[in-house]
């Protein structure tokens, strides 16, 4: 499948859900149960390297980012959080840097890293996906961009400003938008009726139980998961680590997934 292929995913007849695996296991499995594209998730990224989100320095999210790619043919966006850089120059060199790495696509966020400030002004944040936009659309191949909206996880209860942000980043011509944190059904689908452009939804979030077919009728075009299937494997390892610790007992690891079902995963992936 080609960038262009991955662009015209966002404007089918039902939103596509687009998984996020943390290495290359993760994106063989997710590739052979079906899914059309992948995008990375920094969060997982962080913990599968024993780090914190957003400490993972720029060389290694980029090689993380060759990883996925490679794993399988599927189109992949990778989430580059705020573009290592605050500065609109910054965002010009991640989405570069980006592209030459294989992806179909990224993500660009208005959020600081700063937990005393952390979302960018208003003025600088478009500046910034003026920046993204631009240094994509003169890449030899297509790249999907993504303006991420943070401030519903860092506080903001109001709806209007995050539609205003996102109304501002369809203007600076961002390909996609995306407001992780939307709180129910309503309020998605009031977003994806202020904007023209496709609209991202995450699920994993604590509460956000929607359904496909609840998030079709809001008008979502994709899907994304973020570290909620990496949380689910260590929530698992977690347990059963604590049960043989806490208990002496070993029945959660008897739980995992059998050697034959999970090479019938990775066979289709990996040269003989």
């Amino acid at each position: 499948m080609t960038a262009q292929d991955f662009r015209a995913l966002h404007h089918g007849d039902k939103p596509f859900v687009i998984p996020n695996p943390w290495d290359a296991g993760s994106a063989r499995i997710l590739a052979s149960i079906g899914f059309p594209a992948l995008a990375t998730t920094s969060a997982g990224m962080a913990f599968s390297m024993g780090r914190l989100e957003g400490t993972v320095p720029s060389a290694d999210v980029l090689d993380h980012c060759r990883t996925i790619v490679g794993a399988t043919p599927l189109p992949v966006s990778a989430d580059l959080e705020r573009g290592f850089g605050e500065s609109p120059e910054s965002v010009t060199e991640t989405i570069r840097a980006a592209a030459a790495t294989g992806l179909a696509g990224a993500s660009i966020e208005d959020h600081t890293g700063d937990r005393n400030a952390p979302i960018y002004d208003h003025t600088l944040a478009v500046e910034r996906m003026i920046a993204g936009v631009e240094a994509a659309r003169t890449l030899s191949q297509d790249f999907v961009l993504t303006a991420r909206c943070e401030s519903l996880l860092w506080g903001e209860t109001r709806l209007d400003p995050v539609i205003a942000r996102l109304q501002a980043f369809e203007a600076a011509g961002a390909d996609v938008l995306y407001a992780p944190g939307l709180p129910d059904l309503d309020a998605i689908r009031t977003v994806c009726a202020a904007v023209t452009r496709p609209v991202n939804v995450v699920m994993g979030l604590p509460g956000r139980t929607f359904t496909l077919d609840q998030l079709t009728e809001a008008g979502v075009a994709r899907i994304s998961v973020g570290s909620a299937f990496f949380r689910v494997a260590y929530g698992a390892l977690i347990g059963a680590a604590r049960e043989i610790r806490n208990t002496g007992h070993f029945d959660k690891t008897a739980q995992g997934i059998g050697f034959a079902d999970l090479e019938s995963h990775l066979a289709p992936f990996t040269e003989t």
